[in-house]
Formats: structure tokens, C-alpha cells, sequence
């Protein structure tokens, strides 16, 4: 996909902030929308259909946390990336923003160069986003990677891209730790900088959806899939 092909919206109620984020990204040949307001967002968001939206938190009318689960209730809207760029960097906020379903969280202040490399650090995955019709059995758990859903026995469980993206890296390799900075690298991308909670708030968020059994905490290491007969 080039990348005059890209669409970008941002969200944000300061007018400083959409003029000189929203001129970097053009800079570099984005399609650039904007929005004042959460609602406003959503409503740019359904008609423009963006690759990618960067939401502020604090807005009017409706906040950044509020428009990012209305958003990921959009089918037309699943595959969006979502990043909140915002002041608010306290850790309740990231894990609120981790739980309306946000693939990244970025804190301003930030350097136009270091944001500009942290969105095109986001929009890689759209190189291998072709579909596909594989599907892996672990089980009794199926995953589709078509639809990013995962189906346990008869259950359907819909997961965010990041949770998706976490569980299908875990479940490669069962029974295998992965280091906490192996996730990060695969999942989030080495370029992109995130809290250190991230990785635990999406583990909790696996754990409450497929099974605590599923997850094992390796101390001081990072986290492995396992599955029954497996050495826990």
C-alpha cells in the first residue's frame, strides 16, 4: 500500500496540536482527517474509514476513552489502528485506554520526528494484512486469523488487533517463554515505545477471555502459553 493510499484521523479538541501533527503527516504523503471532539471522531471515523486514528483522552462532548469503544463496536471500523496520543500518561489512564480496545499509547509531549516514526512503526502491519484462509487448532481452541477471532469449543471470542496479535505470538510456540522484550518487539515493534504495564494489562485481558490456565507469568522473564499435558 502506498502511502498516499493511508488515512489518518486525528482526534483532538486543541487546534495547535491537529495543525502541527496534522502537517507532519502530510508531510510524509499521509491522507490526513481531523476531528475537534470524541464524537465528532466516531462520526469523521464511519465516513472516512481511516487506517489509523490517533484520540486524544480529555475532550468535550465525549472523551477520547468513550469514542475508542464506540469505535471498535464499528465493523466497518475493526481493522482501524487505534492510538491514543495524549498528556494523560498516569498508568489508570493507559490500562482505560488498553481496555476500550487501543492498540497503542502515545504520551505527548512528543518530538514530530520520534511521532512520525512511532506511526509508521503502527501502520507496518498493513503490509501483511492480505487475507488468508489459515486457521490454527491448539486443542480445543481454533484461530482465525482472517477475522481475528478465536473460537474455544463453541465459544466466539472476539479480540482487539493487539490482544489478537499477542495471543497468536504466545500460541506459536506453546509451552515456549517468550521475554518481555520479545513481545514487545513482535507485537509493538521495537520503534514504538510503550508503558511498561502494557504487556501485563493485555495478559489480564487474555486471562479474563480464554482462561486463566492458559497464561503462565515466568518472573523476571516474561509469559508462556500452555496447554493440558504441558510441563506448567
Amino acid at each position: 500500500m502506498n502511502t498516499s493510499d493511508i488515512k489518518i484521523l486525528l482526534v483532538d479538541d486543541e487546534p495547535d496540536i491537529l495543525e502541527i501533527v496534522g502537517y507532519n503527516l502530510k508531510s510524509e504523503g499521509y491522507q490526513v482527517f481531523t476531528a475537534s471532539n470524541g464524537a465528532e471522531g466516531v462520526k469523521t471515523a464511519k465516513k472516512v474509514q481511516p487506517h489509523l486514528i490517533l484520540l486524544d483522552i480529555m475532550m468535550p462532548e465525549m472523551d477520547g476513552i468513550e469514542a475508542c469503544e464506540k469505535i471498535r463496536g464499528i465493523k466497518s471500523l475493526e481493522d482501524s489502528i487505534i492510538s491514543f496520543l495524549t498528556a494523560r500518561g498516569e498508568d489508570y489512564s493507559q490500562v482505560a485506554g488498553f481496555d476500550a480496545g487501543a492498540d497503542d499509547y502515545i504520551t505527548k509531549p512528543v518530538k514530530p520526528k520520534v511521532l512520525v516514526s512511532k506511526v509508521k512503526s503502527l501502520l507496518r502491519r498493513l503490509k501483511s494484512e492480505e487475507k488468508t484462509d489459515a486457521t490454527t487448532k491448539i486443542g480445543d481452541i481454533i484461530i482465525n486469523r482472517d477475522e481475528y477471532v478465536v473460537f474455544k469449543g463453541e465459544n466466539r471470542i472476539s479480540l482487539p488487533r493487539k490482544e489478537f496479535e499477542l495471543f497468536s505470538l504466545l500460541t506459536s510456540k506453546p509451552g515456549k517463554v517468550f521475554k518481555r522484550e520479545v513481545i514487545l518487539d513482535n507485537v509493538w515493534g521495537n520503534e514504538v515505545v510503550v508503558g511498561g504495564r502494557t504487556i501485563d494489562v493485555h495478559i489480564r485481558k487474555l486471562r479474563e477471555k480464554i482462561g486463566d490456565d492458559y497464561f503462565k507469568t515466568v518472573k523476571g522473564v516474561g509469559y508462556k502459553f500452555v496447554l493440558e499435558g504441558l510441563d506448567k
